[in-house]
């Protein structure tokens, strides 16, 4: 069982292509592990063990007869409970929506589906993508398993937490100002905030239409491109879906940097934050590897983070209200406290104020992308700290804030966040690369280099 835990996605094609191993037995394996751990993780809202092995039987029976997908045939995933999945409840994690049952599938369920990936269930999340962690909610909040007394990161934290424990090799989060790339952060798995517009966000709760991002979170660079694969591409039912051609992720993923033009943004973590001295460290090292592999490195200058962080928090509260209104109106006490306080932070933003953001909004994009017309991509934090305890609130409150993601929103660049090693008491680091918009391939290219030299993602938590 352990083996089949934590095999990649490429590894567990490979061998359900080849019958090696059956979707039935390698989803029999991670429910029979999902059973063990979960009742210390809480990665899960709503585990569907009983259509997850419908689709592992009837997975198998199509590669039996010859009617192979492609890769994530018979593979195993999960959804943030934020995202529909037809006749499944989508929660977001609260009170409000707790008899809320889907009626369709989410474009990139759909997209999975199709491609014969098998739904495990529906994964914690902070309150609405936003309130948490919480522990007045009708579930409790995911825990990091590298150590469960720890924050996992949010809000795709049952995705974080459940990828690094080996319950699945594949998840969807959203990001709207780091929710994948905080998780990914803290729990030292591979996640994918896409270029704005790339993956659909239809049949996803909204929490603010400008700055919200839904996309791959797994625990290798290679498998978050081949997921990658699967849910991007054009919507017209997402008024802000791209409508651009679908390169292959990973043909350049084993291309190497040599060559590579990497700026370095070292002032988000020296100057407007001082990071901690171990994850500073690992940033440190890692651009340090990626020169002896022949990058060519260089030092830019962005605006300042406070500048991003103000700007994207204006818009984020004031379209984070506006969705929540009648609610906070009508239900305001079936809120979790941490969602109730965070969500009514935009009621008393006035119109000029959001539009002022919105405008500064796309000063500082300018800014950002003519600082990056002279490289290829850009490294720097995601968070500033490695993950602290989960009841520790003054802590919790200052990891919203310390953390170089929000910019990545503000501008929609691609942003990804790998491990870069582990600070003390094994807890993960961090590095967050960059990319030009719609310049994923790039991204996957630098992460998979270091990735490669590295070997972080072979170390694995105890549980």
């Amino acid at each position: 069982m352990s083996e089949l835990a934590f095999l990649t996605v490429a590894e567990a094609a490979e061998l359900v292509r080849s019958r090696k191993v059956s979707p039935v037995e390698y989803t029999k394996a991670l429910l029979a592990r999902i059973e063990r751990i979960e009742p210390r993780l809480h990665a899960f809202v709503t585990l569907a063990t009983e259509r997850a092995l419908e689709a592992a039987r009837s997975a198998e029976d199509e590669i039996v007869a010859g009617r192979y997908r492609g890769l994530f045939h018979g593979i195993p995933y999960a959804l943030k409970d934020i995202v529909d999945a037809v006749g499944l409840p989508t929660t977001g994690h609260s009170k409000i929506l707790i008899d809320n049952v889907a009626r369709a599938d989410s474009r990139v369920a759909a997209r999975l589906r199709a491609a014969g990936a098998i739904l495990l269930g529906k994964l914690s999340t902070h309150e609405f993508a936003i309130g948490g962690p919480s522990f007045d909610l009708p579930w409790p909040p995911a825990r990091n398993p590298w150590h469960l007394d720890h924050f996992p990161g949010g809000s795709s934290s049952g995705s974080g937490a459940g990828l690094a424990a080996g319950l699945f090799p594949a998840a969807i989060g959203s990001d709207t100002g780091g929710s994948i790339r905080n998780p990914a952060s803290l729990c030292g798995i591979v996640g994918m905030k896409p270029t704005y517009g790339l993956v659909s966000r239809r049949g996803v709760l909204p929490l603010s239409f400008a700055l919200d991002h839904v996309g791959p979170m797994t625990r290798t660079v290679r498998d978050n491109a081949l997921m990658l694969q699967v849910i991007a591409g054009h919507d017209d039912s997402d008024p802000a879906s791209a409508d651009t051609v679908i390169p292959d992720y990973s043909t350049e993923l084993d291309r190497g940097v040599r060559g590579l033009r990497i700026g370095v943004v070292r002032h988000f973590y020296t100057k407007d934050f001082e990071a901690d001295a171990e994850q500073v460290a690992a940033i440190e090292a890692a651009i340090e590897a990626l020169a002896k592999q022949g990058a060519l490195i260089s030092e830019i200058t962005l605006p300042p983070l406070a500048d991003f962080s103000a700007c994207g928090q204006i818009i984020l509260a004031a379209e984070a209200y506006a969705v929540h209104e009648h609610w906070l109106k009508t239900r305001p006490e079936d809120y979790g406290a941490r969602a109730r306080e965070r969500l009514l932070a935009g009621a008393g933003l006035t119109a000029a104020q959001y539009l002022q953001a919105v405008r500064w909004r796309h000063i500082l994009k300018q800014r950002t992308l003519r600082a990056f017309g002279d490289i290829d991509v850009a490294v720097t934090a995601s968070g500033m700290d490695p993950a602290c305890r989960i009841d520790d609130v003054e802590t919790l409150a200052l990891n919203y804030w310390r953390q170089a993601r929000m910019p990545f929103n503000v501008t929609g660049q691609p942003a990804i966040v790998i491990p870069a090693g582990f600070a003390r008491g094994r807890l993960p680091l961090s590095l967050q690369i960059i990319g030009h918009p719609f310049g994923e391939a790039t991204c996957y290219r630098v992460a998979q280099a270091y990735e490669s030299a590295m070997g972080w993602v072979m170390q694995h938590p105890s549980l």
